[in-house]
Order: structure tokens, then C-alpha cells, then sequence
């Protein structure tokens, strides 16, 4: 049985810096997907096995998805946060369809509980 627990998250302000982690993800391929209250999930960042990351246009050049070399753990690396990342963040593993960008069909078989992300 899988468990993904995220944590790392927090408050901040604006233009600050913040890494999440997610324990249990065990080399899959991987996601953080994000939600903002009132608003849909969305796709942040997903990794493959092969290390090859891809991200959400709004993320670009400030977020970094990353795995540890054992693939247990996965990592989102946030900087220049903007109040517009405000949310709560969730890691997914075990694709069955990857998420890609712009694209609101995908599927995982293990998701986290979430980490609340506030920047103000």
C-alpha cells in the first residue's frame, strides 16, 4: 500500500521561497497538482521516470519538480512565489496518465492528503 505525505508547506510572503516534499512516491512517475478555494485542481508539475519534468505555464522559471536519487521522495522547489500560488498543494504518484500541460485528463493511483501554501 502507498502513502504520499506531503509537507514543507507555509506562509510566506511575496517573492519568497518554499520547497515541499513528498514522502512515499517510490520512483513512480509523479505530480503536484494545486487548489485554490473555489477553483478547480490544476496540474503544477509532473516528473517521469526518466527525471524528464514539465510544468504548467504559470510555474515556469520559478518552480522545479525533482526526485531524490532513491526515488522515494519527491520535491516541489518554489521560488519567487507570487499571492496567486496560493493554495493547497497535492502530490500524485503511480500514473496511469500522466499529466501533461493544459490538459485536465489524467489519472494517478496514490495521492497525498495536500499542504497548505500561503503567500501574501
Amino acid at each position: 500500500h502507498v502513502q504520499l505525505v506531503e509537507s514543507g508547506g507555509g506562509s510566506t510572503h511575496a517573492g519568497g521561497s518554499m520547497i515541499l516534499s513528498c514522502t512515499g512516491s517510490g520512483g513512480n512517475c509523479a505530480a503536484w497538482f494545486r487548489q485554490a478555494p473555489g477553483k478547480e485542481r490544476e496540474g503544477v508539475a509532473a516528473i517521469d521516470n526518466a527525471g524528464s519534468a514539465t510544468y504548467t505555464y504559470a510555474v515556469q522559471g520559478r518552480f522545479t519538480i525533482s526526485k531524490d536519487n532513491a526515488g522515494n521522495s519527491l520535491f516541489l522547489q518554489m521560488s519567487n512565489l507570487k499571492p496567486e500560488d496560493t493554495a493547497m498543494y497535492f502530490c500524485a504518484a503511480g500514473c496511469r496518465a500522466a499529466w501533461v500541460p493544459g490538459s485536465s485528463s489524467y489519472e494517478y493511483s496514490y495521492w497525498g492528503q495536500g499542504t497548505q501554501v500561503t503567500v501574501s
